[in-house]
């Protein structure tokens, strides 16, 4: 969705009450963005990958 989309659907009010919540909110901890960014950027991988590398099920 582009920025002239989201601004159609939200309107101007909504937008600025939004940025206003964020000025509002803490700043997070330390070391989270950098957390967050290699977490998001290095997936654990897709479904079926890790599906292979389960141990079979004990019978």
């Amino acid at each position: 969705m582009t920025r002239e989309e989201r601004r159609r659907l939200l309107g101007d009010d909504v937008i600025e009450q939004i940025r206003a919540r964020v000025a509002d909110a803490p700043a997070p901890p330390e070391g989270l963005i950098s957390d967050l960014r290699r977490i998001l950027a290095h997936p654990a991988g897709r479904a079926d990958e890790v599906r292979e590398e389960r141990p079979a099920a004990a019978a």
